[in-house]
């Protein structure tokens, strides 16, 4: 089995995408001594524009967790956990390209 150039950089950046997305929700939790979710968007207003952003780059962290807690709590059916986290996995992979980009181009590389 050979693994190519493209897929190691996809899974680096999966990894980078995941890390960064838990990286934030945790800061977040640190800082505002709540738990990130979507429900900051229901304010509307200046508060849901300025929490955009973080829920942009900690939306994959927090579909997997709530999936997860969901599963455990809810019993949700094995096929909407998978689903869940593929769409979590997909917002990774992008993320992660946004922040390798974003890196890449404050570097200078």
């Amino acid at each position: 089995m050979v693994i190519t150039p493209a897929a190691i950089e996809s899974i680096r950046t999966l990894c980078i995408g995941l890390a960064l997305s838990g990286l934030i929700a945790s800061a977040f939790e640190l800082f505002a001594a709540r738990r990130a979710s979507f429900s900051l968007l229901e304010r509307g207003g200046l508060p849901a524009v300025a929490a955009l952003p973080m829920l942009a780059f900690s939306a994959p962290f927090i579909i997997l967790r709530n999936t997860v807690r969901g599963r455990r709590i809810e019993g949700r059916p094995m096929p909407f956990v998978m689903l869940a986290t593929i769409v979590a996995c997909g917002w990774s992979l992008l993320s992660g390209r946004v922040a390798l980009d974003l890196a890449a181009m404050l570097v200078g590389v």
